[in-house]
């Protein structure tokens, strides 16, 4: 019997990346996963990578009503939930003196805001006992020129599984925070306009990293699947840092 069976989870971001690499060992593991996205063709073939036990609910957790859609979903199909792993976030590259109130508007809305009502809103649905992981980022604890933003929110992040992990303990609920270091997934394409610049951040990333690479997003899905399982059942309120030595060494 798989860690998961029984289980039902949701996975936002859940179409590519980590998001998608967690819901398919969830699914593989006997759980149910309702995986949501921004864009319905990435939705539909992360729906058919997954195979099975697999729900997916366009949406964006910057708006709330897409955040109502996604839990109004998983009550009519399911009626409970188990683990909300929060994992949807944005970043894009700009020094300080370049930033404007959108830039700031759409790292804070979507990672620390999004975050936020993605929790507030999944709890009249998640079972006592459950298990809650935020996706941060090692960014919270370095100074990253042209993430100020980004590590700001992410920051806020980290904080949320502290005080969380306070607020749900009466309910026996876990929480905790994965900040992982590089990591090769379709988000640093999307960062830059083209594959030069792409693989030139590739190997800036890789530059500061001890173990010489980029983790991959199924190196970091076992560790959230770590988290969000009764593997972790004495971690509440942790900040784990699956870097490949970035920050620590």
């Amino acid at each position: 019997m798989g860690r998961f069976e029984g289980k039902i989870a949701v996975i936002t971001g859940g179409s590519s990346g980590i998001g998608l690499a967690s819901a398919q060992k969830i699914a593989d593991e006997g759980g149910f996963v309702f995986i949501t996205g921004r864009r319905q063709a990435e939705l539909d073939k992360a729906v058919g990578l997954i195979g099975k036990n697999v729900t997916a609910v366009q949406g964006d957790i910057a708006n709330l009503d897409d955040l109502d859609r996604l839990y109004g979903t998983v009550k009519a199909e399911k009626g409970a939930l188990d683990i909300v792993i929060a994992n949807a976030g944005c970043s894009s590259l700009v020094r300080l003196a370049d930033a404007t109130p959108a830039h700031f508007d759409e790292m804070f809305n979507v990672n620390a805001r999004g975050t936020f009502f993605t929790v507030q809103k999944a709890l009249p649905l998640l079972r006592d006992g459950g298990s809650v992981v935020l996706i941060g980022s090692v960014a919270h604890v370095r100074g990253v020129a042209m993430l100020t933003a980004y590590s700001a929110a992410k920051a806020a992040v980290r904080s949320f599984a502290r005080s969380w992990a306070a607020d749900l303990k009466e309910r026996n609920i876990r929480v905790n925070c994965l900040s992982p270091g590089g990591v090769d997934t379709p988000i640093i394409d999307l960062q830059v306009p083209t594959k030069e610049g792409a693989d030139e951040m590739r190997k800036y990333m890789v530059a500061g990293v001890p173990l010489g690479r980029l983790g991959t997003a199924d190196e970091l899905a076992k560790a959230v699947l770590f988290l969000a399982s009764d593997d972790s059942s004495y971690c509440t309120g942790i900040d784990l840092q699956v870097d490949g030595g970035a920050v620590q060494v």
